[in-house]
């Protein structure tokens, strides 16, 4: 979710849209087109247990005793050296390394998309503690190849219309306020 690489990786005039979390900004507008926000989400911390007290904040980890971590090359890496500029930074390749990290006791926290810490947490009970109050605006958007305006016309009342019947809402209800889907996974 979020990742800052992924524009420079693909090929955009080989694909026709990217679905999965991509953060709309205002650098990547510059290569590609964005339908309107489907959700609007930031970062969220997964903190070490034993640290609940101590730490009830973002703000509270920019120390360099704390030692947080992330994946590398996403707006979670971003907002980690922008807002967390005294803590320890490392950085990983996928954000599961990242979490299990905090789980183990070998980095004090997790800075990562909210969705994604929130369903990790809900996996992991008693493992670690989510500050589940977002600390950066994130809105996510379906990304389209330039030149394309009748494809983002037609992505943005597609999101209008399942919006306005309820459909949204029972998708949203079904994946982000329930864990019951994860039962299907194993």
């Amino acid at each position: 979710m979020g990742s800052y690489t992924v524009v420079r990786k693909f090929n955009w005039y080989k694909f026709d849209i990217i679905m999965s979390g991509m953060t709309l900004t205002s650098q990547r507008n510059l290569q590609i087109n964005f339908a309107n926000p489907y959700i609007v989400i930031g970062q969220s911390v997964l903190l070490r247990n034993g640290l609940e007290g101590e730490i009830k904040s973002y703000k509270d980890l920019n120390n360099p005793k704390y030692t947080v971590v992330s994946k590398l090359g996403t707006t979670g890496d971003l907002a980690a050296k922008r807002y967390l500029s005294k803590a320890k930074l490392r950085l990983f390749e996928t954000e599961s390394e990242g979490a299990i990290e905090v789980v183990n006791g070998k980095a004090d926290a997790f800075i990562y998309d909210l969705p994604f810490n929130a369903v990790y947490s809900s996996q992991n009970p008693g493992k670690l503690v989510h500050l589940d109050t977002p600390f950066t605006y994130e809105p996510l958007a379906w990304g389209v190849r330039k030149g394309d305006p009748d494809f983002v016309n037609w992505l943005n009342n597609f999101l209008t219309q399942i919006q306005g019947d309820g459909t949204y809402d029972k998708i949203y209800a079904k994946w982000f306020e329930s864990s019951a889907w994860q039962k299907t996974l194993k």
